[in-house]
């Protein structure tokens, strides 16, 4: 039976792939980068080192700031120039740990050069080398999923998988082509909702439940933001980023960004609820396969109200998590209740906890309702 189950998930993984190629096929011209390589930048490569030896250390002390400049030798860990030693300089001023930062011998970075491949007379220190710490750490949670959850554990690294690799190879290309990121995020989470529930709960009507339910909440979440965010006229520039992506291309529907990103957020939480639902209510059933909507309906409820509270947490609290410097930064300064409410990052974070709130809580008496109907004997 696992190796039926597991063919059914390599077979449905590469008809997703499959689906989607023509979008991964086609090159897109955004114009910008272009525009920008051609007129402003030169070419960058980008190369893994290592640090070596610290060569030399200059202080210049000004009146109002430090500037230290360092001389340091490298080599070159990845890339065709494998194993060439380079020398290096590292501007940075002192006490200022956003922008800069001190080499040390050992250190792994990644070094940018300019201009043709090859060349290093104009290379410099790009950034300090973390990819390592967030791989390893990928491959402790997909290990601890198979572990743990063996075959349930290899059908959430698909789903898993899946989704990211729509979300990324999907709909990004497709929002940066123009099209409407309401409709494309409610397309991609309804893909990904039936592709992960039917994986995860199998071909039946526990998962029918839970997709039926988590698309309804889904939408709610979307539509509550969009109320919500044209009642209060944001304008979806609430972040640094979607400020920076206007100057990329400003035909952007940024506010549709705004509620198509609510929408995704939102997605994990709710589907969490459904399956829940959906799940404890298919279990009551086999229990007691002599029971009728109206008790079903009321169990499955219970366990709806009972998730719902942890579920809101866990969804609010994502955000807060995300916010917290910023919050911080209102508190430190002590701005006026009457200014915080109104600036349009701050009402951007409060629309986007609460329409997904209102979302999972929409979905709870949905999912009830639909597995009364579907899994009680006389629905």
């Amino acid at each position: 039976m696992q190796k039926k189950q597991l063919l059914v998930l390599i077979i449905l993984f590469f008809a997703v792939v499959f689906l989607t190629r023509p979008v991964l096929a086609v090159e897109e011209d955004y114009g910008y980068e272009g525009y920008m390589e051609e007129e402003f930048m030169e070419e960058e490569h980008f190369y893994r080192a290592q640090i070596l030896k610290i060569e030399e250390t200059e202080t210049q002390e000004h009146e109002y700031y430090s500037m230290v400049e360092q001389k340091v030798s490298v080599v070159l860990t990845g890339g065709p120039y494998r194993g060439e030693i380079i020398t290096i300089t590292n501007t940075y001023f002192a006490g200022d740990p956003v922008y800069d930062f001190l080499l040390e011998e050992g250190q792994e970075v990644i070094v940018v050069a300019f201009g043709e491949e090859g060349n290093f007379e104009e290379a410099y220190v790009q950034d300090i080398a973390r990819d390592r710490g967030v791989y390893y750490l990928i491959g402790i949670f997909v290990l601890a999923l198979l572990v743990v959850g063996r075959m349930q554990g290899l059908k959430t690294v698909i789903t898993l998988g899946t989704t990211i690799f729509l979300v990324v190879q999907y709909m990004l290309p497709l929002l940066l082509q123009g099209y409407n990121p309401i409709l494309l995020a409610i397309g991609v989470a309804i893909l990904a909702i039936t592709f992960t529930l039917f994986i995860i709960g199998g071909l039946n009507l526990k998962s029918l439940v839970a997709i039926l339910g988590t698309v309804v909440g889904v939408i709610v979440a979307g539509l509550m933001a969009y109320w919500a965010g044209s009642m209060a006229r944001l304008t979806g520039f609430g972040t640094n980023e979607a400020q920076m992506l206007y100057f990329l291309d400003n035909t952007i529907d940024f506010r549709g960004l705004l509620f198509a990103g609510i929408i995704i957020g939102s997605l994990g939480a709710i589907t969490d609820i459904g399956m829940s639902i959906a799940s404890a209510a298919a279990e009551i059933r086999q229990a007691n396969p002599e029971i009728r909507f109206l008790e079903l309906f009321r169990a499955s409820l219970n366990v709806g109200r009972d998730v719902m509270g942890t579920m809101a947490n866990t969804l609010v609290l994502a955000y807060v998590g995300s916010a917290i410097p910023m919050l911080l930064l209102v508190m430190g300064y002590e701005i006026a209740w009457l200014k915080i409410i109104n600036m349009d990052m701050i009402a951007t974070e409060f629309v986007r906890g609460t329409a997904g709130s209102i979302g999972l809580v929409a979905a709870v008496p949905v999912t009830a309702v639909l597995a009364g109907y579907f899994l009680s004997k006389h629905g």
